[in-house]
């Protein structure tokens, strides 16, 4: 089983960072993750993890997290923009 999964090539990304306000990795993947989504005319929706229960529980401890529109992993943490761009297809 992969822990990171490719999102369909076939649309542009439309993408979830799992977020908290006051946490420098979730700007840092922000400032990284957003240029990416650009150039590959997606979205990315920023979402503040503690404003959902289910969320907080499953993914509190271990933001940033960006997931695909399936809510697959993409990225987590510190992963570079390289790292990213090739998990979106770069």
């Amino acid at each position: 089983m992969r822990m990171f999964r490719r999102p369909r090539a076939d649309s542009p990304p439309a993408l979830r960072l799992l977020s908290r306000a006051g946490c420098h990795l979730c700007e840092e993947m922000k400032g990284v993750v957003g240029p990416i989504v650009l150039s590959l005319g997606g979205t990315l929706e920023i979402v503040d993890v503690d404003a959902d229960p289910a969320l907080a529980s499953r993914w509190g401890n271990e933001i940033p997290v960006l997931l695909d529109g399936e809510g697959c992993v993409v990225a987590k943490g510190r992963d570079s923009a390289s790292k990213i761009g090739r998990r979106l297809g770069l």
